[in-house]
């Protein structure tokens, strides 16, 4: 098989001028590049930060719902004399480490926070709560992890759960 020659003119000329690139040429597209792959990786950090975020959320929430039936199951324990006029229920087990569940207490217009799940006896027909227990027990839930609250459930929020989401607040009813 005969080998086809090209004489200098088309060898120059398929060819080009170029030899290669030039330094200059190969740094800028390195900069391009450096430059890109930042605004990748910054992308990359925020959406595993929000992700983060999102499981603590949603674990807060999984633990306020789980509390809230766990005590709707419990038996009514009604406010009295003998409880201080505090009906205290059973937290559940099995509260993930750094998390905890505290609830709010309304004693004389106060709102106190207590490491215990408490009803508050309520009047649905006015809102508010009431001193003698009529049937009705208001539970408000404060979800906190590592220290931080994330989520109250609490129909005023107070200045201590300030940036705080309100999704969930139950009743306990004598039956």
């Amino acid at each position: 098989m005969k080998r086809l020659r090209l004489n200098g003119q088309a060898r120059k000329t398929f060819r080009g001028r170029s030899r290669g690139f030039a330094l200059i040429e190969v740094l800028i597209a390195i900069a391009i590049l450096g430059v890109i792959s930042i605004g990748f990786l910054g992308a990359l950090a925020t959406s595993a930060q929000s992700v983060g975020h999102a499981d603590v959320r949603t674990v807060a929430e999984s633990l306020a719902r789980r509390q809230m039936e766990y005590v709707k199951n419990q038996g009514y324990i009604a406010a009295s004399v003998l409880n201080n006029y505090t009906p205290t229920y059973q937290k559940i087990s099995g509260i993930p480490a750094n998390y905890t569940i505290w609830s709010v207490a309304s004693t004389s217009g106060t709102v106190v926070i207590s490491e215990n799940v408490v009803g508050i006896p309520w009047d649905s027909g006015n809102n508010t709560p009431v001193s003698k227990d009529i049937g009705l027990q208001k539970i408000s839930l404060v979800i906190m992890h590592e220290g931080e609250v994330i989520f109250s459930f609490v129909n005023k929020n107070p200045s201590w759960a300030t940036g705080a989401n309100i999704t969930l607040e139950g009743y306990k009813v004598d039956r």
